[in-house]
């Protein structure tokens, strides 16, 4: 069993490989790690950016995301047939929100943009797929490329694209108590307690007859969940203009009392959904600031960008070593954070600093 302390070259080598190629190491790592240069900072800082370079640290990207943000799971859901029928005309649109996420996440990467990123940005990558389902004109073929988005677009950052919405939706409604969870989890690194035991769970309107925020307000009112909901639902409500498949919505879909939508589904048949409640998104965060939609939620949360940087550091090291950060490493993320703070927390740099880190660089 290997004792504890400085990973020897070779080890080095492995892991480095494997947390930026998701592969072993190649001729040339080898070397360095056999004749010991490997373990000279300099030399190690040149090995992570020719990896980085290389197109194999596309399998590792990608393999990350599937951990941090559940990317694998987006094909675990269809959207109803009823409600949703028009999305069945398009077999690319899931693929190409996948595409989305991928490729923003190694343009952070490439172009070692901001932490606070993540959560807003100017730009997105879109083919003519995404740009229709996301009402965004002048982008034609089915080739995916970078979009600067209109200052008046609610796209732009993670929270917006169709892969995550989706993830966090069932197909036939939204959850502000999924969204939100996911948000605290994955985004912010301050998941919440699991909920007490024999807590009611939510159970949602599939008729649409009522509002997913009007059935909260009563679990709030259990003085028990009111708590730990009164921090997750917020962020998941300004989620909800975006339906089961990040389509934008001032309305929710129904299949109880409201005014037919006119409409053609596949093969033919007319849509039978209607119009159901209308969508508020506004809330309260905990700390008393308001939002009234997405835009104001990641204006207010990209505010904080250290703790944006601080999550992904956790979850870059957890992806990278295999073990979570504890109380005593957090020397170590300060030290990660206080290099990277005069980039704006740089993702690149992020990666950088971690593998200069002792608690990548130790066993």
């Amino acid at each position: 069993e290997e004792q504890p302390g400085k990973l020897p070259g070779t080890a080095l080598a492995i892991r480095l490989s494997y947390f930026l190629w998701n592969g072993p190491p190649d001729a040339e790592l080898r070397t360095l790690a056999a004749n010991g240069r490997l373990l000279q900072p300099t030399v190690l800082r040149a090995q992570t950016e020719r990896l980085l370079n290389d197109p194999k640290a596309k399998r590792s990207f990608d393999a990350f995301l599937d951990y941090w943000l559940d990317l694998r799971k987006v094909g675990d859901t269809t959207p109803d047939v009823v409600l949703y029928p028009d999305y069945y005309l398009d077999d690319l649109l899931v693929e190409s929100a996948v595409s989305e996420t991928r490729l923003f996440f190694e343009e952070l990467i490439r172009k070692n943009l901001p932490a606070r990123t993540i959560i807003d940005s100017d730009f997105t990558m879109l083919n003519n797929h995404l740009a229709k389902h996301y009402g965004i004109n002048g982008v034609d073929g089915v080739a995916m490329r970078r979009v600067a988005l209109p200052p008046e677009s609610v796209r732009g950052g993670l929270l917006t694209h169709a892969s995550v919405l989706k993830i966090t939706a069932n197909g036939t409604t939204t959850s502000p108590v999924l969204r939100g969870v996911w948000i605290q989890e994955r985004l912010l690194g301050d998941p919440p307690p699991p909920p007490p035991p024999g807590t009611p769970a939510v159970e949602p309107d599939t008729r649409g007859a009522t509002t997913i925020r009007q059935q909260l307000d009563q679990h709030r009112a259990i003085r028990s969940c009111a708590v730990c909901h009164n921090k997750i639902d917020p962020p998941g409500f300004a989620l909800e203009n975006f339906d089961v498949l990040g389509g934008w919505r001032e309305r929710y879909r129904s299949t109880a009392e409201g005014a037919p939508v006119k409409g053609v589904g596949k093969n033919g048949h007319s849509f039978t959904f209607r119009h159901g409640p209308a969508v508020d998104a506004s809330a309260v965060l905990p700390t008393g600031e308001q939002f009234a939609d997405i835009k104001g939620l990641k204006r207010l949360l990209a505010a904080n960008d250290r703790q944006i940087a601080r999550n992904l550091v956790q979850q870059f090291l957890l992806y990278a070593t295999g073990a979570p950060v504890r109380f005593a490493d957090r020397a170590e993320v300060d030290r990660i954070l206080q290099a990277t703070a005069p980039g704006r927390f740089g993702v690149r740099s992020i990666i950088h600093e971690i593998v200069q880190s002792e608690l990548f660089r130790t066993k």
